[in-house]
Formats: structure tokens, C-alpha cells, sequence
């Protein structure tokens, strides 16, 4: 996979992206719980200027991934979500750590081969897990970034009625009580939980355009209202 090619957007130091990709041929790539346990703790292990074996350093010597010492983030993470085949994150680029290429294209690569291992060895297949390089948004202002906060915390919905978009929400109560229970995004970590997978996320380095759980879950709610 040819992670460093040319990109339409340039992956700028100090800025902030929507980053996206799925599956080749939109192949699931989530078949399970253990394959997004997996991907979530590579959110925080591949986030690094230090190298890692999964194998070795965290299953052999029985620790929780989140107490691996990683060593200095090569980029900052807003927000997240996990989809049956594909996800998206809210990133920073943050400054370069005298590695070649963008921070966010050395992380993209770590992250996106570590979990395609993974995947081909689980599961037994060979070739390519993901469509091609990763998509990027640049987030230029307030209304974008408010706009990406609520988008990647409502793709959940997709999940039990795929057409919200289109016809309204049919039932709002479901809707909320299943995004509360919803814990492969940062849904959790924005209404307050402890949960140890906050420490993917680095809130203070995003400008969130919410105050605290409350006015996030307003905004979720209104949004949802709003269709």
C-alpha cells in the first residue's frame, strides 16, 4: 500500500483533518468485537515516535494496551468512530519528529498496516484490507469542526435504520439509547465516562466546540431532532 503518494490535500503541520478510509470493495472490516478492540488500541499504540510489537510488548508481558508507554504522539486525536466497513478521525498534524513524510501520513501508514496485518492474519487472506491511500478534509473553520463532531458521532445511526438521513429519524429515543451504548467511538469519552480508552483522544488541542457533556449532548440531540 502506497501511503506516502501525492495527495489533492496537503497534510499541513498544525492543522486539522477529516480522515477517512474503508475496506477494498467495501469489504467489512470490523467482523467482530475483538477486530475493533484491536483497531482502537492501535489508535493509541501507533500514535508514537516509538516502535511497538503487539505480540511482545503487550500480550506476552500481560498489559493493558493503554499502560504501554509510548512515548512522544505524532499527531493529536479529536474524535473517532468505527463503522462495519470503514471509519473516520478527526486529526492534527502535529510537528514533524525527524521521520520522513507528514506526521499524519507516517501515523495513517503505522495504523493502517498494523491492523491490515492483523486482519490477513486472523482471518487467514492475503492482499490488500483498504481502498487505496486514506481520504482527508481539511477543517478550515468553527462550522466545519462543529459539523464533524456531531458527523462522526451520529454514523452509528446508520446502523439500525440506514435511511435517517433521507427520511427523518423514526424513533429518537432509540436512536439516543443506542448511541449511549455505542463504544466504538468517542462518544463515551465526550459525555464524561473514564472509561481507559479516553487516553486515545487529545481534547485539549482541539478547539471543541462544546463546553462539556451537557451542551455535547444538546447538540447531539438537536441534531437529531433536526432530521
Amino acid at each position: 500500500m502506497d501511503y506516502m503518494s501525492i495527495r489533492k490535500v496537503s497534510l499541513v503541520e498544525g492543522e486539522y483533518y477529516h480522515i477517512y478510509n474503508r475496506g477494498n470493495n467495501k469489504q467489512i472490516i470490523f467482523i467482530d468485537d475483538e477486530d475493533r478492540d484491536r483497531f482502537i488500541k492501535l489508535l493509541y499504540l501507533c500514535n508514537s515516535t516509538k516502535s511497538f510489537n503487539f505480540k511482545e510488548d503487550i500480550i506476552q508481558p500481560k498489559i493493558m494496551a493503554w499502560d504501554f508507554k509510548r512515548g512522544e504522539q505524532i499527531v493529536a486525536i479529536g474524535a473517532w468512530v468505527l463503522m462495519p466497513n470503514h471509519f473516520h478521525l478527526y486529526l492534527k498534524a502535529l510537528p514533524k519528529q525527524g521521520f520522513g513524510g507528514n506526521n499524519i501520513t507516517v501515523f495513517m501508514g503505522k495504523l493502517c498496516t498494523a491492523y491490515a496485518k492483523y486482519f490477513n492474519k486472523k482471518y487467514k487472506r492475503t492482499g490488500s484490507l483498504f481502498e487505496g491511500k486514506f481520504k482527508s478534509v481539511h477543517i478550515e473553520d468553527e462550522i466545519q469542526a462543529k459539523y464533524l463532531f456531531s458527523y462522526i458521532h451520529l454514523n452509528p445511526i446508520k446502523l439500525i435504520q440506514s435511511d435517517w438521513k433521507e427520511v427523518g429519524i423514526r424513533d429518537k429515543a432509540e436512536v439516543i439509547n443506542f448511541l449511549d451504548k455505542y463504544k466504538w467511538s468517542s462518544y463515551y469519552d465526550f459525555l464524561g465516562s473514564n472509561r481507559k480508552e479516553a487516553v486515545i483522544l487529545n481534547k485539549e488541542l482541539f478547539p471543541i466546540p462544546f463546553k462539556d457533556e451537557n451542551a455535547f449532548k444538546k447538540e447531539i440531540f438537536e441534531w437529531i431532532s433536526s432530521v
